[in-house]
Formats: structure tokens, sequence, C-alpha cells
């Protein structure tokens, strides 16, 4: 009603329609308010799922690696956050699966993807889960591959003829390749190694040369004949003409007083259950002999060596100080006795001048190492291996450096690098007066400046193998 009066029933019902079609239009808009707001609630919880993915930890990484049979998180040491003990299981022999499989070990110290990945590729067992020259450096992380058959990477029976410098490789080759793809997929790799790892090092590049991005070399031997003759050279030229003297006049001492000798070492080696598969005066004689060559490998002060008055024990202290029982008694050689099979079959070795203590031994024939084969066993020297490296880093190889000591016995049979190496990034560096502890740390600070920056170039972004 409107002022008393009925409306029109039309009216009315205009009215109504109008009502109810608001009411409709506010139902409307609020359906779609609740609407949208479910969609944006559901986008939202289904980002977050998304942006929240189930991290792996590095134990289930690489427990998903096919061929490692055994892991066990170790307690952390150095610089590093984790510490993994690992065995794969690797073929007996690469080009013949028949010969079945033994299990390989390796130490994994691990910091960060972000660092480099240091790969110590040993030429004996693994010594320790510390961080090398080079992961102490680079706070990187650190993969130590154990070479087969030493200590316990051996299988039960050991066929001696698969223990090659090609099989190594290809060990080494599967374990980095396995540990980059579990864990260091943009990582640089540089491996490295000592002496005989050193020797390993040089024969992995060589077989694989993507492998790694770069490798860094100490003090080892590339040697070129079984007893490679270099050696003799070498002695016969090292340090100063007074130095050689006093080291030949100290083995004439010995071969002078090698009754007296011979007496003390019989009674140590009783004691101390000492055998030699060549008897005890051979082993005597091996020793005097061995005198000069780890004199100047371990870089003995000459200022130390018995004066010609010496008494026997003084004597006999002395040899032994310097050149030990570790090299020609039993037990050593059995533990040795993968070192010796690859130096008498394809890495080569040495043997000992006898000509210059003629009057003490009768004979001018070179002593040899033939007594250190397995028993029963024996084999020809291959010089393939060797002469492929030395053509494979003469010609193609890149990025390796090389550290020496200048009076190291073993740089007798050094890498010497062609005149256009460093066009293929080679470098080498021999520390004046260094021995077979030469390290990088060891020489003065511009060199390792020097020797640094190379490094550090190769593990630029910018850098490419």
């Amino acid at each position: 009603m409107v002022n008393g009066k009925s409306l029109p029933i039309c009216l009315v019902n205009f009215i109504y329609i109008v009502s109810l079609k608001s009411s409709f239009m506010k139902l409307h808009r609020y359906m779609l308010f609740i609407t949208s707001l479910v969609i944006i609630i559901s986008c939202t919880s289904t980002q977050v799922v998304v942006n929240k993915p189930v991290e792996i930890s590095n134990f289930e990484k690489l427990a998903k690696i096919e061929n490692i049979v055994s892991i066990e998180k170790k307690e952390a040491v150095s610089h590093f956050d984790e510490n993994y003990e690992l065995w794969f299981e690797q073929p007996v022999d690469h080009n013949d699966p028949s010969k079945g499989t033994f299990r390989q070990r390796v130490f994994l110290g691990f910091e960060t993807p972000s660092k480099p990945v240091i790969v110590e590729l040993r030429g004996y067992g693994i010594g320790s889960e510390k961080a090398g020259e080079l992961a102490d450096h680079y706070k990187a992380n650190q993969l130590s591959i154990e070479h087969r058959y030493f200590t316990n990477s051996r299988p039960k029976e050991i066929d001696w003829n698969t223990l090659t410098v090609e099989n190594a490789a290809k060990d080494q080759a599967i374990i980095i390749d396995a540990i980059r793809n579990a864990l260091y997929p943009n990582s640089k790799f540089v491996s490295t190694g000592i002496s005989k790892g050193c020797m390993t090092t040089m024969a992995h590049r060589s077989f694989f040369p993507e492998n790694v991005d770069a490798c860094v070399c100490y003090v080892g031997p590339l040697n070129f004949q079984r007893e490679d003759p270099r050696v003799y050279d070498f002695l016969r030229n090292v340090g100063t003409e007074e130095g050689r003297k006093k080291v030949k006049d100290f083995q004439d001492l010995c071969f002078e007083n090698r009754s007296a000798l011979m007496d003390i070492l019989k009674s140590t080696s009783e004691e101390t259950k000492m055998t030699w598969e060549f008897g005890i005066d051979k082993a005597l004689d091996y020793t005097i002999l061995e005198y000069s060559f780890a004199f100047w490998q371990w870089g003995v002060k000459l200022d130390i060596i018995p004066a010609q008055d010496a008494t026997p024990q003084e004597i006999y202290k002395h040899l032994i100080d310097v050149v030990g029982y570790g090299f020609f008694e039993d037990k050593s050689v059995a533990s040795l006795q993968p070192y010796f099979w690859a130096a008498l079959t394809e890495q080569g070795i040495y043997g000992y001048e006898t000509a210059p203590f003629k009057k003490y031994l009768n004979t001018e024939e070179i002593y040899k190492f033939d007594w250190a084969f397995p028993e029963g066993v024996t084999k020809e020297y291959n010089l393939k291996p060797m002469q492929e490296i030395k053509s494979y880093l003469d010609t193609s190889a890149e990025k390796m450096l090389f550290i020496y000591g200048e009076y190291d016995a073993w740089s007798s049979t050094a890498v010497d690098l062609t005149e256009n190496a460093s066009e293929r990034e080679m470098y080498k560096f021999v520390k004046p007066m260094g021995d077979h502890t030469t390290r990088i740390r060891t020489f003065d600070a511009e060199k390792q400046n020097e020797i640094y920056n190379i490094i550090d170039g190769w593990l630029s972004n910018e850098s490419s193998n």
C-alpha cells in the first residue's frame, strides 16, 4: 500500500520479481566467491607439495649404486661433513666376466657438491681416510680408491695374470662414474696419486682421458724396462761428488764388517722370526746394495752417516734405519706381492749394480727381483703398457701436473715432458734437492702459488675437460 492505497497487482508482481532477481544475483556472487576461494586454496596446496620434495640422504643415494655391496658411515674426519667406507663388486677380469668378481674398498669424504672431488688413486692399500694435500687445500670432497689386490681388495684366489694396469684403470673408471652420477653430477674431478699411485694415475688417465678433468701426480716413475738402467746412471751423478763418496764409503764399510753384521742379523731374525726367500746371506747383501737408493730416496742427511771407525752395532743400526727390513723379508714381500707382480710384469723396477763391489761379491751381475714373483708363477715383462703411456703423455695428454724431488732416486725415471707440452697444459715441477716426500707444500711460497694457480684454472667453471 502507498498512502493507504493498494498497488496494482501488476506492479506488485514486478517488485517481487526485481527483489527475487536481486537476491539471486547476491547468491550467485557469493557462490562465485566461495568457488574462487576453494580454487586458490587448492592451487596453493599443490604448490607447497611441489616445492618440498622428499630429500634423499647421501647414504640412500650411495645405496642405489648397483655394484656397491656394502656401505658403512664412519666418524667424520678432517674437514669432511660425512665419511663412508664403500665396497664395490668388480670383475676379476673386465675382459672375461666368467672369472668372477672381487670386492674393492673405497673411502669417500663428503663435503659438498659445490666443491671439486679429489680422486686419490692409490697404488697400494688405503692408509688413511684423512684429507690429502689437495683435498685439504681446497676443502674439497675426496674419493680414495684402493688398488686391486692390496689388503682385502682381492678375490680369495688370485689369478695374477688379471693384475694389469688396464684392469686397474677400468676398476677406477667404474667407481668414479658411479660416485659422480650419484652425488656429484656437476662437480670437477681431479685425480692424484703418490709414487706408485702416480703411476696408477697416469695409467688411468691414458685409458680414460675424459673420466676426470685434470691430474696431479707426485714423485712417480715411468720405467721403460723391468730393470731400468737409468737408475744406475742417476745414482752415479746425484747430489755432490763428496756426498756420493760418503754413501759409497759406507756401503764398503758394511761389506768390510759383513761378518759382524751377519751375526747381528742372525740374532735379530731369530728373535723376530724373520725369514728370507733367498736366504739370510743374500738378505744382507741386498740390504747393503739397496742403501744408496734408499738414502737418496728418503733424503737422509749426510752428516748422520757413521764414521769409518764406527762399531758394528752403529753400522748395523744406521743401515737398518735407512733401508729397513720391509723390502726383502718374507712377510713384507707377501704383503707387497701385488707391487712386485706389477713391477716385474708391466710397470718396471730396478736392480743393483754389483760391479762397484766386485771384490766383496765376486760378481758383476745385476742383482734382480726374480725371487719376488708369487710362488710357482712367473711371466715375461711386457714393455707395451709403459710405452703406450709415454706415447700418450708425449702426444695427446692434457691438464696434468707432475711433482718431483731432484735427489729422489725415483726421479731417475721421472716423466720427461716434450718441448710443446705446456700448450696442452702439461707441467712439471722439480724441488731442488727434494726427495720422495716432496709435495706442493714443500716448495717455496712463490712456487706453491704458481702450482695452485694452474690447478685453480682447471677447477674454474670456465675450464672444460
